[in-house]
């Protein structure tokens, strides 16, 4: 029997919606998941929108912008080197009034930096550009330098969702929650679904929902933890995972809170959903974040003007900090 197949609505250079491992798209995670938080596992089924549940007034989207503007080396006293990023990184907040139907730019941060473990380096200048050293822990191999850019963009993220919430607001992070837990009425959204946590029966109920469903609330045992669950934004019919974001909520939170967080982002984060004519990673990518990703890597600057400019730092008897 021939195998069906399916095209992946988002466009090839994004990646894909759903990364299948090697061993295939039900290669299990290693991480302890407790199945039976909202219902008991045998019983598992699409859930639809409460009724008579409406959405927050307010909701706030966050996002965060992350580039490599050029990789540097250092030369140090004793001979040794120590590889380097210099990365620039935004984040910003749109706040969304679903009364008004109105969608605003509220808070925007930039942050630069020169990221390496190497003991004796300093700020850099590059023109009018300062890049504050991270200084990193361990060896510092030049391909674990990029995570190390993810700690100051999520403080960044913090700070400026912070300035920005109102009471009753629904704060909604693009990606996991890591350590933003602590942030009242927050949910990570994730939409590139890169690891396989329920088993195969469970499985079957996820790529089941139909759009505007979700999936029983669950825990995950993960080193941050937290609860989370399955949703389904609007989509055309297409491959099993098409439209299929994942949620977090913190992990302090009890299950009724959980519960409660997830019937909200089901009523409120579908009105968001991308279309593909406008979208290429749609309907995942939400379309207040597409807006909000754009303004910030114009914030970044020109990464060419950039790299000109670290390179000339660079040159014997330039200017240093």
């Amino acid at each position: 029997m021939t195998a069906r197949f399916f095209v992946d609505a988002w466009d090839p250079a994004y990646g894909a919606s759903f990364e299948a491992s090697a061993s295939g798209p039900a290669a299990p995670s290693s991480a302890q998941v407790d199945p039976d938080a909202e219902l008991p596992a045998v019983d598992w089924r699409a859930i639809d929108v409460r009724p008579g549940l409406r959405a927050p007034d307010v909701v706030l989207l966050v996002d965060g912008v992350r580039r490599i503007d050029a990789s540097v080396w250092t030369a140090e006293a004793d001979g040794s080197s120590f590889p380097g990023l210099a990365a620039s990184y935004a984040a910003g907040v749109v706040r969304c009034d679903l009364q008004r139907g109105a969608a605003q730019l509220v808070g925007t941060r930039v942050g630069r930096g020169l990221f390496t473990a190497s003991p004796s380096a300093e700020d850099v200048v590059a023109g009018r550009v300062r890049y504050p050293v991270h200084r990193v822990s361990g060896t510092g191999e030049l391909a674990k330098l990029p995570a190390a850019v993810q700690g100051p963009l999520t403080a960044l993220e913090v700070e400026v969702s912070g300035a920005a919430r109102v009471d009753g607001d629904l704060l909604v992070v693009d990606g996991p929650l890591r350590n933003r837990r602590q942030l009242p009425r927050t949910l990570g959204y994730i939409k590139t679904q890169h690891s396989q946590y329920l088993d195969a029966r469970l499985t079957a109920v996820v790529t089941g929902l139909a759009a505007g469903q979700r999936s029983p609330v669950f825990r995950l045992g993960t080193a941050w933890g937290g609860w989370s669950w399955y949703l389904r934004l609007p989509v055309a019919a297409g491959a099993p995972w098409a439209g299929i974001v994942r949620m977090e909520c913190s992990a302090d939170l009890t299950i009724e809170e959980a519960v409660e967080l997830a019937d909200l982002s089901l009523v409120t984060l579908p009105r968001f959903a991308s279309t593909p004519y406008k979208d290429p990673r749609a309907p995942q990518n939400l379309i207040p974040i597409a807006g909000l990703e754009r303004r910030l890597r114009a914030l970044l600057g020109d990464s060419r003007l950039l790299h000109r400019a670290l390179t000339a730092a660079a040159r014997p008897g330039a200017r240093r900090p």
